[in-house]
C-alpha cells in the first residue's frame, strides 16, 4: 500500500540551545514507509555516528524508521523550512507541508 500523506510536527519557534524534536508520521503505508527530513529544500544527511558527521557541523539525530528529528542543541543556523517525505517503494513518496521554524 502506498504512503499516505504524512503528518509532520514542527514547532514554529525554538530558543537556541535548547532540545528540539520533529516528528513525522504516516500509518497507510505498507510496508512501513520510511522518513526523509528535508530543510529548505534539501535533504537533510542521516548521521552515521563516525564523528565525520561532526565536522560537517550536524547538530541533529535523524531517524528514518521513525520519522523523528532530534536536535540535541538548536542554534540560529537551524532556523529555516522544514518538511519530510514518507516512502515504501510502493506508488509515489508524500510529503506533507512545508513548516518555518525560526530558532
Amino acid at each position: 500500500v502506498a504512503p499516505t500523506t504524512p503528518v509532520c510536527e514542527v514547532p514554529s519557534s525554538a530558543m537556541t540551545g535548547t532540545v528540539v524534536q520533529m516528528s513525522c508520521k504516516e500509518t497507510e503505508g505498507s510496508p512501513p514507509s520510511e522518513y526523509q527530513w528535508y530543510k529548505n529544500g534539501v535533504a537533510l544527511l542521516e548521521k552515521t555516528g563516525t564523528g565525520s558527521a561532526r565536522a560537517g557541523n550536524i547538530t541533529y539525530t535523524m531517524n528514518k524508521k521513525s520519522g523523528t528529528l532530534l536536535f540535541n542543541t538548536v542554534t540560529k543556523n537551524d532556523t529555516g523550512e522544514y518538511f519530510c517525505e514518507a516512502s515504501n517503494g510502493i506508488g509515489l513518496s508524500q510529503k506533507c507541508s512545508v513548516k518555518r521554524m525560526q530558532v
